[in-house]
């Protein structure tokens, strides 16, 4: 029998998050790939939904989303950015940011309209391009004096007559970068120009280091009306497998997003919904206790991968460290990652896989910091002997 699978999807296949945690599992490695941490949440949060559950809440809630955290999104917005969402038709409760992102896509993308990402990008976003039968437009992030940022010419020349929406993710997976205010201006500014709809991922917000801060595009002139913001409870309160994200978006927005939604999932578990909701009222200063511990581990990690030999790059945000494979005598990313576990015991992710081009990014390596300190350290020991392996795959 050929292949059953549409034609638009077949480049995908398993992610490379699921063939790297399998391999660390197969191979007893240390798993410093995907971006899940080996913590646990603010307590008290967790016996909210505990609670939940106890308590009965457990059929379907109303589509947009339990009433109760929509208000605390509505809240927190204008809480940290000034920005006003009525709750009743300004927010959509998703399944995590995944499902809000691709419910996005699909409902404002026709076949063949386009849409400009940053490469590197999270796997998901070309999924749910092609879902859509629309076309990626990719606009290459490089390093420049320490950080990976754009060239605004390039960005400009992504855009065509058939341009649609730009995927905005910033605190940035995998290169760490938060946007500045000038960088933002600079999409701002071709999407007033382009009529384009802005879908920003923004699940990273508070997860910004050494005084960075996090701007969202939607609170600059003119954009709250032409933007879809992006973001959950995952990341933030680290609960990334209750899949709890939100949109908050002007109503014809929101009406276009949740018509695509509900044929998808419908609705979000109930439970997990009342937990954050709670965790957003007032859990957000164990969440400054996380931050402050993250950027520690950040430093852990950076010193430990540099004294092995990688070129790093030091995030402002997000959980990974972004490195340069080259020093050490390798080429090729995703060979050295498949042999890394043989050579060190260790599990990365080749960044080269969230390329559209994967030349751009076959040299660099991602690596992850949300875990406890013992973990990092003993990676950081192992990947001390690739200094000595003489170079290897690519």
């Amino acid at each position: 029998m050929s292949d059953p699978l549409v034609a638009r999807m077949r480049e995908f296949g398993t992610t490379i998050f699921a063939e790297m945690s399998a391999l660390a599992a197969r191979t007893g490695s240390i798993n410093l790939g995907q971006g899940f941490p080996d913590t646990d949440g603010p307590p008290e949060m967790l016996e909210r939904a505990v609670s939940a559950v106890r308590g009965g809440l457990n059929q379907y809630p109303p589509g947009p989303g339990v009433p109760e955290l929509r208000q605390a999104v509505s809240e927190h917005r204008k809480d940290h950015y000034g920005l006003a969402y009525d709750p009743d038709g300004e927010i959509l409760v998703t399944v995590g940011a995944t499902e809000a992102v691709a419910a996005s896509i699909l409902a404002l993308c026709e076949p063949g309209d386009e849409v400009i990402a940053f490469e590197p990008y999270y796997d998901s976003y070309a999924a749910s391009v092609a879902l859509a039968g629309a076309v990626l437009r990719p606009v290459t992030l490089r390093p420049v004096e320490g950080r990976f940022t754009f060239d605004p010419a390039e960005l400009r020349a992504a855009v065509g007559p058939r341009t649609r929406v730009i995927l905005v993710n910033s605190p940035h997976n995998p290169t760490g970068t938060v946007l500045t205010r000038a960088e933002l201006e600079e999409i701002a500014l071709l999407c007033h120009e382009h009529s384009l709809v802005a879908v920003t991922d923004e699940v990273y917000e508070h997860l910004t280091f050494d005084g960075v801060e996090h701007i969202p595009l939607a609170t600059l002139p003119g954009m709250r009306d032409r933007t879809v913001m992006i973001s959950s409870a995952g990341k933030t309160f680290s609960v990334t497998g209750w899949k709890t994200g939100w949109v908050c978006a002007p109503p014809e927005l929101v009406r276009a997003v949740q018509t695509v939604k509900q044929f998808l999932t419908f609705t979000a578990a109930a439970p997990w919904q009342l937990a954050v909701a709670h965790g957003l009222r007032h859990e957000l200063g164990w969440v400054s206790s996380l931050r402050a511990g993250l950027q520690a581990k950040r430093d852990r990690l950076t010193a430990g991968l540099s004294a092995a030999g990688f070129d790093v790059y030091r995030p402002a945000g997000t959980y990974f460290v972004q490195t340069d494979i080259r020093p050490l005598g390798f080429t090729d990313g995703l060979a050295l990652t498949r042999e890394l576990p043989a050579l060190a015991g260790v599990v990365a992710i080749p960044t080269q896989v969230f390329y559209a081009h994967p030349e751009r990014g076959g040299h660099f390596v991602r690596f992850a910091f949300c875990k406890k300190d013992e973990v990092i350290d003993e990676a950081v020991s192992r990947l001390a002997r690739l200094g000595g392996t003489g170079g290897g795959p690519g």
